[in-house]
């Protein structure tokens, strides 16, 4: 089983630019056409949050005319810069999202390993939060299926990056949701975006990833003082591979055309 993992693409309305200075959606095309490439083709789609930048419908719109082009499930979150109600509206006929409350979702039984997209967002901040009522929905999810391989996926990391400025809006609570991950032994990964970085650390005897933007990286500034900032490197995304007997491998795929094949390795 293949799954796509990309985040943080903060597409915009048609001929707008991220930040006023980045083609964001030009950047998530090639994403597309990265992904649309690869051999076999992955067998779901999973989007860790911020697919627009400013939540308005227009923007949506983009992601809408994006998405089209991909013929597997899609299943996606919201992050900080998407409004809850405007995603849940103009997507819901496109991906599967809940009637209210958070947008979690759950692949359940449907493939090998099981996602779970838990919408940790907070409406009108930037920062996420772990809920007694969240928490609960969760430890549910995770219960009904123990002996099935899954991956939490998340927007904001409940850990610290060592990114001063970003981890000022990490999720907040992460201590709780570590303890939970550590009582399930069917949590494989825990998935997040937001940092515009891919890095991996231990949590709750888990490995946790961040995925890359598909437009801009933040600044791998690790000074306590470090301004914030960010730089248009290599866009890419994490692709995650399940071998029944090999567990669970993440690859990461630049995003772009490159020379090769060449004939040697």
């Amino acid at each position: 089983m293949l799954i796509a993992h990309l985040s943080d693409p903060h597409l915009r309305a048609k001929g707008a630019l991220y930040q006023g200075l980045v083609d964001s959606n030009a950047m998530f095309d090639l994403a597309l056409d990265t992904l649309l490439a690869l051999r076999p083709t992955p067998d779901l789609v999973v989007i860790g949050g911020d697919l627009v930048d400013g939540g308005t419908e227009a923007e949506y719109e983009t992601v809408r005319t994006a998405l089209q082009r991909l013929d597997q499930p899609v299943f996606v979150i919201p992050g900080n810069h998407d409004d809850r109600e405007t995603f849940r509206r103009c997507l819901r006929d496109l991906v599967r999202l809940p009637d209210e409350g958070p947008l979690h979702f759950d692949t359940h039984a449907q493939w090998p390993v099981r996602v779970i997209g838990f919408d940790v967002t907070v409406p009108g901040q930037h920062y996420g939060e772990i809920t007694e009522a969240s928490l609960a929905w969760l430890e549910q999810r995770l219960t009904e299926r123990p002996d099935q391989p899954t991956m939490l996926l998340m927007h904001q990391p409940p850990v610290d990056s060592g990114i001063g400025f970003i981890d000022t809006y990490k999720c907040f609570g992460g201590d709780r949701l570590a303890a939970l991950v550590g009582r399930h032994d069917n949590v494989e990964r825990v998935l997040c975006g937001h940092i515009h970085r891919f890095m991996q650390i231990g949590f709750g005897g888990r490995q946790l990833m961040t995925a890359p933007s598909t437009t801009t990286a933040i600044a791998l500034k690790l000074e306590e003082d470090a301004s914030p900032a960010s730089f248009v490197e290599p866009p890419a995304f994490l692709l995650h591979h399940w071998r029944k007997g090999g567990g669970l491998a993440t690859h990461w795929v630049p995003v772009g055309r490159f020379p090769g094949p060449l004939p040697f390795f």
